[in-house]
């Protein structure tokens, strides 16, 4: 069988999409919001974070039309940065990023999800060598590496810091 690198990704960002939809889906907002007290991040920071930047990435930098984000004004639902994803926060302003509305989140989250496998499914494959895009603050690269390098590889990164904050709080990991 002879996969195409347009399929390779589009099954391997929804493999990593269903694990992060898996991670999240019994989580409360206290869940969410719950800081380790080792250090890090929360589960919602590292969501939030990852799913706003594959948002501006796919619709903003790529396709250069307004994220999920902005369309459904979910700053202003949230309460949280219009234009951030987190990169560059200090860890006061992270710890400030949390969720009460958590069916709202996911509405976003599965939204954000369809647009990029509807950008995937109706792009051109030569696209990917021949296109460059610039990502702040990585700066310019193929769209293969913007796509497979930055989201995909990216968000498993999250998955893993996402089950390590469940585990922390006894909620299990996703293999176990």
């Amino acid at each position: 069988m002879t996969v195409d690198q347009q399929q390779l990704l589009r099954n391997s960002l929804r493999s990593m999409h269903d694990l992060l939809d898996q991670a999240v889906e019994d989580m409360t907002a206290d869940h969410f919001n719950f800081r380790p007290s080792e250090g890090g991040v929360s589960a919602f920071f590292s969501l939030w974070h990852y799913v706003r930047t594959e948002d501006n990435i796919v619709n903003w930098v790529i396709q250069q039309k307004p994220t999920v984000w902005l369309e459904g004004n979910y700053n202003e639902k949230f309460g949280l940065p219009r234009n951030s994803q987190g990169t560059g926060m200090t860890a006061d302003e992270a710890n400030a990023v949390q969720v009460e509305d958590v069916p709202l989140w996911h509405e976003y989250q599965q939204k954000v999800w369809k647009a990029t496998d509807a950008y995937l499914a109706s792009m051109s494959p030569e696209e990917f060598a021949a296109r460059r895009v610039t990502i702040k603050p990585l700066g310019e690269m193929s769209l293969w590496d913007g796509l497979y390098g930055v989201c995909l590889s990216h968000g498993y990164r999250h998955v893993g810091e996402i089950e390590y904050v469940r585990g922390v709080q006894d909620l299990g990991g996703l293999t176990i």
